[in-house]
């Protein structure tokens, strides 16, 4: 149980670290410094490890990459919006 509960609070925090990014970008509407590149490697990565997370039987690796995915996506779309 207490070991859940690290993965899980280990789980929120990893997963929204991305949040202050995705903020900061949408309120300037500056990302040059963010690439694609990485945005695209990291997405895969994240979607593998909800696979793996299927594949355990894992509602933690699921549900936090999942989210993790999602906002990495959000962040892409600011981008794309902000190069427009």
């Amino acid at each position: 149980m207490l070991t859940t509960a690290i993965g899980g609070l280990a789980a929120v925090l990893t997963s929204l670290s991305y949040l202050p990014q995705i903020w900061k970008a949408w309120q300037t509407q500056e990302t040059a410094d963010i690439s694609y590149g990485m945005l695209a490697v990291l997405g895969a990565g994240l979607s593998l490890w909800v696979v793996y997370g299927i594949r355990q039987g894992d509602w933690v690796i699921i549900a936090s990459n999942i989210v993790a995915v999602s906002l990495i996506a959000v962040l892409a779309a600011i981008k794309a919006r902000a190069e427009r």
